[in-house]
């Protein structure tokens, strides 16, 4: 009995190729903020055509990543020094709670936190910055979900990108401050494996304060 061939692999929606594209080169900084897209160039990219362009761009744009201006085409915003203020802010606020509140923490929170940690080395020294900041925002967000409030983590969730985009940038413009990240993460994890909500909590806390100086771009 002949083997039937394998199904083709289903793509995604053209409109939701073009933003995937557009999204991820925003948030590894291959488009820089500043940077002009055109509709044509995109599609020509991405290999649709110019109408699911258009519809990713409204969508990026409501993100608050695009700017769009009519027969121009789309400005990648930078990221602002309000935006870093909030992101900041935010932060401050939903991981001090949490790094008290995991104390005293579950072995799978420290087992899946040391996973994470050596993931961040290897990639850091393999120099790729883009996967080294996804990685640093797990370790914090799996810290968040420990806690299990539901409502905090889904808004920690939301900050996603920007930390993404700006935890990238930090990492490109000062890549002789990934040792100092890696460093603190790694106090962070002693101090919760320990026990002790207070230098957990001051960690975090100092950790966040350095990040925000360096998305400003003030050396510290």
């Amino acid at each position: 009995m002949p083997v039937a061939p394998p199904a083709p692999v289903k793509q995604p929606p053209a409109a939701d190729r073009v933003y995937g594209h557009v999204k991820q080169g925003v948030l590894e900084r291959r488009y820089e903020g500043g940077t002009l897209l055109t509709e044509g160039e995109l599609a020509d990219a991405v290999g649709v055509s110019r109408t699911p362009v258009r519809e990713a761009l409204l969508r990026l744009e409501a993100e608050g990543l695009l700017k769009l201006y009519p027969k121009k085409g789309a400005l990648v915003l930078p990221v602002s020094a309000q935006e870093i203020k909030d992101v900041v802010e935010t932060r401050m606020l939903v991981e001090e709670h949490a790094a008290r509140k995991a104390v005293p923490a579950p072995p799978g929170l420290l087992e899946r936190l040391e996973e994470l940690l050596d993931r961040q080395k290897a990639q850091a020294a393999a120099g790729d910055f883009a996967a080294a900041a996804v990685t640093d925002r797990c370790f914090h967000a799996e810290i968040v979900r420990s806690g299990g409030n539901e409502i905090l983590s889904r808004l920690y969730d939301q900050l996603r990108d920007r930390q993404l985009r700006m935890g990238a940038a930090v990492m490109h413009s000062h890549p002789d401050r990934i040792a100092k990240t890696l460093s603190e993460h790694e106090e962070i994890l002693t101090a919760l494996r320990s026990g002790d909500p207070q230098a957990a909590v001051a960690l975090v806390h100092r950790h966040i304060d350095w990040f925000s100086h360096l998305a400003r771009g003030e050396e510290r």
